[in-house]
C-alpha cells in the first residue's frame, strides 16, 4: 500500500523488498519441529521465486533512485545476494562484505558491524572476523547480545580453539531468551564436547 501511495520512494521499495525476500525464505527457516534451520542448511528448493523475483526488481528500483540511497535498499541488496545463490557455494561473498561496508556508512550500528565480521570470515577467514568481534565487544555496547558470543564461539570454533568455543557458546546459551534459539546452541555445545571428549557440564 505504501509503495503504492509513494511511487518511487527508495526506502519503501527498500523496506519491501527486503521484507519480500526474507518472506520468500520463510518455509525452509525452522523444522516441522520448531528448530531454527539456518540459512547456510536451508533447503534452497522451498524458496518462493515469485517472491524473489518480485524482491528483486524492487532492490533494482530502490537502488536506481536519483540522488537518495536507502539503507533498506542496502539491506534488501545484500539479501537478493542469498537467495541469488543457488546452492550456498555460490554466495557472493566478496560483494556481501562490501555491501555492508556501505550500510555501516548509512547506519553504523553493532548489530550491523557484527553481520559485517560473519561475512568477513566468509571471506578473509575465521581469525579476521574474530578481531572484527573482540574489538566491537570491547566497547561495551552489545555484551548481553547472545549472536555475538555465537558468532565468536563459532570463529573459535573454525580456529580450533574449543574450550575457548565452548565457554563462548555458553555465554550465548546463558543470554538467548527463545527457544528454537536455545536448542541450536545446546547442540553446538553438544558437538564440541563430543569433538573434545568432555563431559556436558551445566551453566
Amino acid at each position: 500500500m505504501l509503495d503504492a501511495l509513494l511511487p518511487n520512494n527508495a526506502s519503501v521499495m527498500g523496506l519491501l523488498a527486503l521484507m519480500l525476500l526474507h518472506d520468500a525464505r520463510r518455509l525452509s527457516r525452522v523444522t516441522e519441529t520448531g528448530d531454527v534451520v539456518l540459512l547456510e542448511d536451508q533447503d534452497r528448493s522451498r524458496w518462493d521465486r515469485s517472491e524473489i523475483a518480485e524482491g528483486l526488481l524492487l532492490v533494482e528500483r530502490s537502488l536506481t533512485v536519483p540522488g537518495h540511497i536507502s539503507s533498506y535498499g542496502v539491506q534488501a541488496a545484500i539479501a537478493a545476494l542469498h537467495v541469488r545463490a543457488l546452492e550456498k557455494q555460490a554466495t557472493d561473498w566478496p560483494q556481501i562484505v562490501a555491501l555492508y561496508e556501505v550500510l555501516l556508512r548509512l547506519q553504523p550500528t553493532p548489530v550491523i558491524e557484527l553481520n559485517h565480521a560473519v561475512a568477513v570470515s566468509m571471506v578473509d577467514g575465521a581469525a579476521r572476523a574474530l578481531n572484527l568481534v573482540d574489538s566491537l565487544a570491547a566497547r561495551g555496547r552489545v555484551t548481553q547480545y547472545h549472536l555475538l558470543h555465537a558468532a565468536r564461539a563459532r570463529f573459535l570454533q573454525q580456529l580450533g580453539r574449543l574450550e575457548e568455543a565452548r565457554e563462548a557458546y555458553w555465554c550465548a546459551l546463558n543470554a538467548a531468551t527463545l527457544e528454537p534459539e536455545r536448542r541450536l546452541l545446546a547442540a553446538r555445545i553438544a558437538v564440541i564436547d563430543k569433538c573434545s571428549g568432555s563431559a556436558p557440564a551445566g551453566r
